[in-house]
């Protein structure tokens, strides 16, 4: 069993008063043992990080002192050679272990951001992937992370309030394709509709279909997975995959 999170932000007038908010609500999911948590996309003021260390410290010794995974969100990273738009991941021991690119960069981000070429698998607590916002639209990067051994996925986002109803339905969609949970989490205010979701699964006579849990306002989340009841149906959907042209 592993314990996986979901962190649901608001707007703050400040950086730092955002990440100690979030800070507080990520110490409550720290005493509830949770392992894993993930945060959304672009939800600080400034959404350009220029030093991570310095700016996730209070993250970083959250994570160190309940062992725990966390994804601080998605952010611009500019450098001298490239504009980027990255999910950083902290591990358990309160270090940054890696970094996954937003592989579709989304309307205006087209201009100004480098896509990533590569779907990361992490391995903490459990084997996961991270899909960045916009790259939930696209079949193969949620299913070539289940493929190449994630067993849950988790998704940083920045979803408009219009956007919420198609939003959820991609994110189940790629959970039943998959056979595999996601958490996905939004930004609440007033242009952005909030409605975190986790999608879990059951089945019942071979017959899938999902769990929902949304989140309302500022808050966090705890849910209790058994990663390993969804890998034999994993491996039978895909095995009833053809090829074709």
């Amino acid at each position: 069993m592993v314990k996986l999170g979901l962190i649901q932000t608001k707007s703050y007038s400040t950086n730092q008063k955002g990440i100690s908010r979030a800070s507080e609500i990520l110490e409550k999911l720290g005493r509830k043992e949770t392992e894993i948590v993930c945060l959304p996309e672009q939800w600080l003021k400034n959404n350009e990080i220029l030093d991570f260390d310095l700016e996730f410290s209070e993250f970083k010794k959250i994570a160190k002192d309940f062992s725990m995974t966390i994804i601080p969100g998605a952010f611009y990273e500019i450098t001298k050679r490239h504009t980027s738009i990255i999910a950083p991941v902290i591990g358990p021991e309160g270090e940054f272990i890696g970094r996954q690119e937003k592989i579709h960069p989304y309307g205006y981000e087209r201009g100004i951001v480098k896509p990533g070429n590569e779907a990361k698998i992490f391995n903490t607590d459990c084997k996961f992937g991270v899909i960045i916002c916009y790259d939930m639209v696209f079949p193969n990067v949620a299913n070539t992370l289940a493929k190449k051994g994630a067993q849950v996925l988790l998704s940083p986002s920045r979803i408009v309030r219009r956007g919420i109803e198609p939003w959820q339905m991609y994110v189940q969609v790629r959970a039943l394709e998959n056979r595999i949970p996601i958490l996905a989490a939004n930004v609440e205010n007033q242009r952005f509709g909030g409605n975190s979701i986790i999608v879990d699964l059951t089945e019942n006579n071979k017959v899938a279909t999902t769990k929902i849990t949304r989140l309302n306002g500022e808050s966090g989340i705890t849910r209790e997975f058994a990663l390993d009841k969804y890998e034999k149906s994993r491996k039978i959907r895909y095995s009833d995959s053809n090829k074709f042209q």
